[in-house]
């Protein structure tokens, strides 16, 4: 029986694992190696969402937050969100992601998660959560930690696309991962064309009053370029 997109999502997922030599005081935080439960959690996820053989446009997150994907194993999934949006059980604290919040009011302006999720699948240049003495940190913080992650950033975007992935357009989430990886999309033509949104961290947390005009953003974007009919 073919695999579908929920099955080969979580192959990845059990695919995570990585022996890099990192920076010191940089941490990779892998749920889905060390907490069963995540993994669960994700399997029932894709499972509701993404059971079919359809083709998804990516839209590409830096690396998943401590509070958000690295709990649930969900990117920009909270706990709070996979409960009221996803209707799915979580037993552990109820952990808030303010990039979730603004992601799935997106979501619900959308069309609400049955829609979006046939339509959009959501991951991170590079997949699991990077700390640096204990904080949130980003693969492209530091150029050192950058040249270790390339070689699996490379592998990560290549496995995503293989999951059913369209490569006519991917969505960048955040200026700055979107320079980066343009400028790796002109070496490997991962896609034929990468559009950079203002990553939902910044929004939220500099331009809060303006949260309106880059909700009608994301939508007028996504709606571009439609894979399936809206």
């Amino acid at each position: 029986m073919q695999k579908t997109f929920a099955d080969r999502v979580i192959d990845f997922y059990k695919g995570l694992s990585y022996q890099i030599a990192l920076p010191e005081g940089v941490e990779i935080l892998n749920p889905y190696l060390h907490d069963a439960r995540v993994m669960e959690l994700a399997r029932h996820f894709y499972q509701k969402f993404y059971h079919d053989q359809k083709l998804r446009h990516l839209i590409i997150g830096i690396n998943p937050g401590r509070f958000g994907g690295a709990v649930t194993g969900i990117p920009f999934t909270d706990p709070k969100r996979l409960q009221e949006n996803c209707g799915l059980a979580y037993t552990g604290p109820l952990t808030h992601e303010p990039s979730s919040v603004f992601v799935y009011d997106m979501i619900e302006a959308f069309g609400g998660v049955d829609l979006f999720y046939s339509k959009f699948y959501i991951n991170s240049v590079f997949p699991l959560a990077l700390t640096f003495r204990g904080k949130n940190y980003n693969y492209y913080d530091d150029k050192q930690l950058t040249a270790l992650l390339l070689p699996v950033i490379l592998e990560n975007i290549e496995n995503q696309i293989a999951l059913g992935i369209c490569r006519e357009v991917c969505y960048c989430l955040g200026l700055k991962n979107y320079t980066f990886l343009n400028r790796i999309n002109k070496e490997y033509n991962f896609f034929d064309k990468i559009i950079p949104l203002e990553h939902p961290r910044y929004i939220v947390q500099y331009q809060h009053k303006n949260e309106k005009f880059f909700l009608d953003k994301y939508l007028a974007v996504l709606k571009e370029n439609p894979i399936n009919s809206f």
